[in-house]
């Protein structure tokens, strides 16, 4: 029986391009979300993986196989950078501008946290590998090596399993927000939670 190994590093130390890679666990983590751009995860590969920030970025390799992401973004650079002319060249028009309009608050927004806090967002795993301890992996890695004093979250209220998670991992209510267009959308409010080190 092959035993497991699990290794986690940033993106920007790995020596070859892995950006496709990690996008895959990106689209597969958020096939929902993503569903509005197109069904075809080819295309939504392609489009996001130019889009993903390597040097926040933190991926989970099982037996060297990428299988989980997660950005530990700052007030200075985003886990993922919203290019409008990059969703309108892979899903057109009206698409690409509906889809950045959405979007791009979410990410292209400088964070209101001061220097020492650190953002987690993008968490991803793929689906063969759920269940397997991936992003409790990842989350101990970068509140062990990132060097932040303080770490926020935001989770939907819809995502019990992952609020769950981050609730044992030490991180506790902060602030909860309604959500406009919450029907359209799948959930009520966005949860931010908060783990001070």
């Amino acid at each position: 029986m092959q035993k497991t190994v699990m290794e986690v590093k940033q993106m920007k130390d790995f020596d070859s391009d892995v950006r496709r890679e990690a996008a895959e666990v990106f689209v597969d983590g958020y096939k929902k979300e993503l569903g509005f751009f197109s069904k075809d995860r080819k295309n939504l590969v392609a489009a996001f993986q130019k889009m993903l920030n390597p040097k926040v970025l933190y991926l989970a390799m099982l037996n060297g196989e990428i299988v989980g992401i997660l950005a530990c973004s700052n007030n200075k650079a985003r886990g993922l950078n919203i290019d409008r002319h990059t969703l309108k060249k892979h899903f057109g028009f009206v698409k690409g501008n509906l889809g950045y309009h959405f979007m791009k608050n979410d990410f292209n927004k400088k964070l209101p946290y001061e220097d020492g806090t650190g953002y987690i967002e993008c968490v991803a795993t793929s689906v063969k590998a759920r269940g397997k301890g991936v992003s409790t992996a990842l989350f101990q890695h970068v509140l062990q090596h990132a060097s932040y004093r303080r770490f926020i979250l935001e989770v939907v209220d819809t995502n019990k399993i992952a609020y769950h998670m981050y609730a044992k991992l030490g991180f506790s209510d902060m602030e909860r927000k309604k959500e406009r267009f919450s029907s359209f959308k799948g959930f009520k409010e966005r949860i931010y939670m908060k783990l001070e080190i």
